[in-house]
């Protein structure tokens, strides 16, 4: 079983960064596609950046410009840098991988707390 361990949630001030990591136990497997999901409390979790193994990206509107997900395939690990955030990015952010259309795991999530 493939577990996603993320890291580098806490509290930050409206404008600062965060870098958050999503480490898969395992590089043994191949994933087709690694994403940063968030949900924020009274809300539907969102996607917010997907990573393809193609290279492609994709953003919600929301963080367009301010986010950046990147990969090291190597390490199994996917990375979502945060930068010029805003109290409406607080949220549990969760990792997500995914081989093919029918396997896909989720981290156990990550606290990101923005402060105004």
């Amino acid at each position: 079983q493939v577990q996603l361990v993320e890291s580098g949630g806490g509290l930050v001030q409206a404008g600062g960064s965060l870098r958050l990591s999503c480490a898969a136990s395992t590089t043994s497997v191949s994933f087709s596609a690694m994403a940063w999901y968030r949900q924020a409390p009274g809300k539907q979790r969102e996607l917010v950046a997907i990573l393809s193994t193609s290279g492609t990206t994709n953003y919600v509107d929301s963080v367009k410009g301010r986010f950046t997900i990147s990969r090291d395939g190597a390490k199994n690990t996917v990375y979502l840098q945060m930068n010029s955030l805003k109290p409406e990015d607080t949220a549990v952010y969760y990792c997500y991988a995914a081989i093919g259309f029918r396997i896909n795991y989720w981290g156990q999530g990550t606290q990101v707390t923005v402060s105004s």
